[in-house]
């Protein structure tokens, strides 16, 4: 009998790894995939490819904003939305291949008003 488990979707070999940088981002992340999972699964699919890349749905935060500080290091921090209509957004910085999460909007962010 086959098992009918769910198939993993492969990753290339460049593709970055995405994890979570604080409890607040799986939370967020869980809240987004029960409102925008179509939208998160685009997401998923940009981070993993080109997480670095500037667009109008993706760029470095500015500011006050612009750099997280993690054990004594300091990075640059991403804004990524989900689309142009509504205030849906991913914080996140890249270390090496990984693109960590650092919060999760389902609305839009009062930091950023």
């Amino acid at each position: 009998m086959v098992s009918q488990e769910p198939v993993p979707r492969p990753a290339r070999k460049t593709d970055f790894t995405i994890v979570f940088d604080s409890r607040d981002a799986e939370v967020g992340w869980r809240d987004l995939l029960a409102v925008r999972r179509n939208a998160l699964a685009d997401a998923w699919d940009f981070l993993t490819a080109t997480p670095l890349l500037s667009t109008p749905l993706n760029y470095r935060l500015r500011d006050d904003l612009a750099f997280v500080v993690r054990a004594g290091e300091r990075f640059e921090r991403w804004q990524l939305k989900l689309n142009h209509r509504d205030g849906a957004r991913i914080w996140f910085y890249v270390v090496g291949n990984e693109v960590r999460l650092e919060l999760i909007f389902t609305g839009h962010p009062n930091e950023t008003k």
